[in-house]
């Protein structure tokens, strides 16, 4: 399939890299514009752009290498996530990142999400506290730019040091830089037990202080999240995962920590993977209002959800993610998020919000220069980019 053989509104789904290349040069020559698709999880993100042409990805699927020695898995970008989690999950392997379905989020069916929307959109669960991001565990990558060469970036090592590192540019670029075809990543073993320490009735600002010092201490805390609200009172979390027998000593060296902050107690399983998946996904936050994800330094998150007022919330990473729902206006947010030392993302919202308010928090003028210029080196002719962000 080229640039010109179907409709404007058809979707473009190249199946080879050749033809994605002959795709991009064609639309570039055109002057016109391409949306970059994965699964469509996140189609809902971003302001609506029916002008630009949808380039669907998800004929680039199927895992490609798999080495559970080396702990090394290379699939192509339209893999559905849940492919690449079962397969390395039968190894007793996992993905660091705890990666979200955005369809979860969004309230609409699960499993849309792959691999490749994962790694372009960047985006990482709880255990990010302990596991590291998306970018940290991206190895390599292949995929074609906005001239329509097809390039490739990394490698299937761990100590790799050739050249510029693109893996981490392209995370979380939002197919604005490059159409991702193929990517290599790092797993990691599987906890082979976990457990869940929860406290009861603290603020937010005495919950921060605890998960700080909880993830600071030598108990090796996997995750840390609070939400205002679980059965009747404020729930702090804190996660421990390794072997079956170091958790007794950890949760002890846990308490100690946390000190006059409260008294950690262990929660039910059924209970923990069920609060856990609602951090995960912001389920817990109602439905029917816009959704920000806002990052802010933890010190000065409690003043900022005060700040806020009505707003519902929950933290995430000992209190350097916020989820919120609220119908505030945008701008309250984003300068609440920037008070406090971050920013703030408009995740959910209905299609006039969206038009009206970028997705992405705007940058500083220095910032937004330096973005410019690196689209321009990977997409000169603005291929990818539709204005969407």
């Amino acid at each position: 399939m080229n640039a010109n053989s179907s409709p404007a509104s058809a979707a473009l789904r190249p199946a080879s890299p050749a033809e994605l290349c002959d795709i991009v040069a064609g639309v570039a020559n055109a002057g016109a514009k391409l949306r970059v698709r994965g699964g469509g999880s996140k189609d809902a993100i971003g302001a609506p752009d029916p002008a630009a042409r949808v380039l669907d990805l998800s004929g680039f699927s199927g895992v490609t290498g798999y080495d559970p020695p080396e702990l090394v898995i290379t699939a192509g970008t339209g893999t559905p996530l849940a492919v690449v989690e079962a397969m390395v999950a039968a190894e007793g392997q996992m993905l660091a990142f705890d990666p979200i379905d955005h369809g979860r989020l969004f309230g609409t069916a699960a499993g849309a999400a792959t691999i490749g929307g994962i790694v372009a959109a960047g985006v990482s669960g709880p255990r990010r506290l302990s596991g590291g991001a998306v970018r940290d565990h991206l190895l390599g990558f292949e995929g074609v730019s906005g001239e329509g060469r097809f390039f490739k970036a990394g490698s299937r090592v761990v100590k790799n040091v050739t050249g510029f590192d693109l893996s981490k540019l392209v995370t979380g670029s939002w197919g604005r830089l490059v159409a991702l075809t193929s990517v290599t990543l790092k797993v990691v073993p599987a906890p082979a037990a976990s457990t869940t320490m929860m406290i009861r009735g603290l603020d937010p600002a005495t919950a921060i202080a605890g998960m700080s010092r909880a993830a600071g201490s030598p108990a090796g805390v996997a995750a840390a999240a609070h939400l205002p609200d679980w059965q009747g009172a404020p729930a702090t979390l804190l996660r421990l995962e390794g072997f079956a027998e170091s958790l007794p000593a950890r949760m002890r060296t846990l308490a100690a920590a946390i000190g006059d902050a409260g008294r950690p107690v262990p929660l039910a399983d059924p209970d923990a993977q069920a609060l856990w998946d609602g951090v995960r996904h912001a389920t817990t936050l109602p439905a029917d209002r816009p959704l920000w994800r806002v990052h802010a330094a933890s010190g000065k998150a409690a003043a900022m959800l005060a700040s806020l007022g009505e707003a519902a919330w929950i933290l995430d990473w000992a209190g350097a993610l916020a989820w919120i729902a609220s119908r505030a206006d945008a701008a309250a947010i984003r300068r609440a998020a920037a008070a406090a030392g971050g920013h703030a993302m408009l995740v959910r919202g209905d299609a006039s919000l969206r038009a009206a308010v970028p997705a992405l928090h705007p940058p500083s003028q220095g910032v937004a220069r330096l973005e410019a210029s690196v689209r321009r080196a990977f997409d000169p002719a603005g291929v990818f980019d539709t204005g969407r962000f």
